[in-house]
């Protein structure tokens, strides 16, 4: 099988290309990545000769089109991500989350072959805190920041060429995952990264938002499931029932270094903070067969802590810059 992972030096795409080559060693592996801030070659670099890296934009047609052509499916993880990134600066996540998903679904129309379109619950909007409700994946759009609004345009865009022009799809939207190989802006691996450095935890507003947790590795053997056994034009809703609020995690966290847990700090909220999201994850347990390997969320997190200690080498080099990031802002 030749497989293209687009973004596959990112976090997700990343913990994708390393489980696809281990666990898949005949698969022909070509993987296109902008290699942004957010791209690492590292993480995929000691893969050998199984795996390809072109560096590229998939809003490129020229650069796009042939790596399609050439691929039996299409495994697309490429996007911008970070919700505070979007609220600085929109204009990247229109550009690779909308534009690149319909470049790459016109050489799908032109060349033929799979497409596995992974997107986010955040989509959905937000859920109550309280509310006895969790996301289904019939439930309506509603985002709320420039980075779930151009991921909901991208899902709208599979969905309309699998209709329109018969391409051969599945979608799946998943929870929020933590684990090796995340960029250190995002919360898990920013929090981890500082109690190493001896730094206090930083907690939006009152850390009472709520988020589904999903280890990555969980979240990859899903979307092979999804490739290999579900419905083309379906669907599939990736969680592990694993809500926490942001406050709890970070206490968490703080146990796992021998510190107190209420050592950390407040900053001040981010603007249209999503309070609660929630993952129904039965279509795909029961359709599919699929289970996380990672059922206790702590044994996931101290997985995700042994890694960033063993591996300072990968994360140290973005370490100044971040947090330089995060000062400017008051963060």
């Amino acid at each position: 099988m030749k497989v293209l992972v687009t973004g596959g030096a990112g976090f997700i795409g990343a913990n994708f290309v390393n489980y696809t080559a281990s666990e898949m060693p005949d698969a022909d592996v070509t993987v296109i990545d902008k290699l942004t801030y957010a791209g690492n070659k590292d993480s995929i670099e000691k893969l050998g000769d199984g795996v390809k890296l072109v560096e590229g934009d998939i809003s490129d047609p020229d650069v796009i089109d042939p790596l399609v052509a050439d691929a039996d499916v299409v495994v697309h993880f490429a996007a911008e991500s970070h919700n505070d990134n979007s609220l600085r600066n929109p204009w990247p996540f229109i550009q690779s989350n909308i534009i690149g998903t319909y470049q790459i679904l016109e050489a799908l129309r032109r060349h033929g072959g799979r497409l596995h379109h992974v997107s986010t619950d955040e989509v959905y909007g937000d859920l109550e805190i309280g509310e006895d409700r969790k996301f289904k994946a019939g439930d309506p759009y509603i985002p709320s920041s420039p980075y779930s609004a151009s991921k909901a345009s991208s899902d709208h865009l599979v969905r309309a060429w699998v209709r329109s022009f018969g391409i051969e799809a599945t979608l799946s939207n998943c929870s929020n995952n933590y684990g090796p190989y995340q960029h250190i802006e995002k919360f898990i691996p920013r929090t981890v990264t500082n109690l190493i450095d001896g730094v206090k935890p930083r907690v939006y507003g009152t850390g009472e938002q709520i988020r589904d947790w999903i280890h990555v590795h969980d979240h990859n053997t899903a979307v092979w499931d999804i490739i290999n056994k579900g419905r083309i034009g379906e669907t599939y809703l990736i969680g592990a029932n694993g809500e926490k609020t942001n406050l709890e995690v970070t206490q968490l966290i703080l146990e796992e270094f021998g510190y107190d847990r209420d050592d950390f700090e407040h900053v001040a909220d981010r603007p249209g903070h999503d309070q609660r999201y929630a993952i129904d994850n039965s279509q795909l347990v029961a359709e599919l067969g699929w289970q996380p390997t990672f059922t206790d969320f702590r044994d996931g997190l101290r997985d995700t802590i042994s890694w960033y200690k063993n591996h300072e080498e990968w994360w140290r080099p973005q370490k100044a810059e971040v947090e330089a990031k995060y000062r400017k802002a008051g963060q």
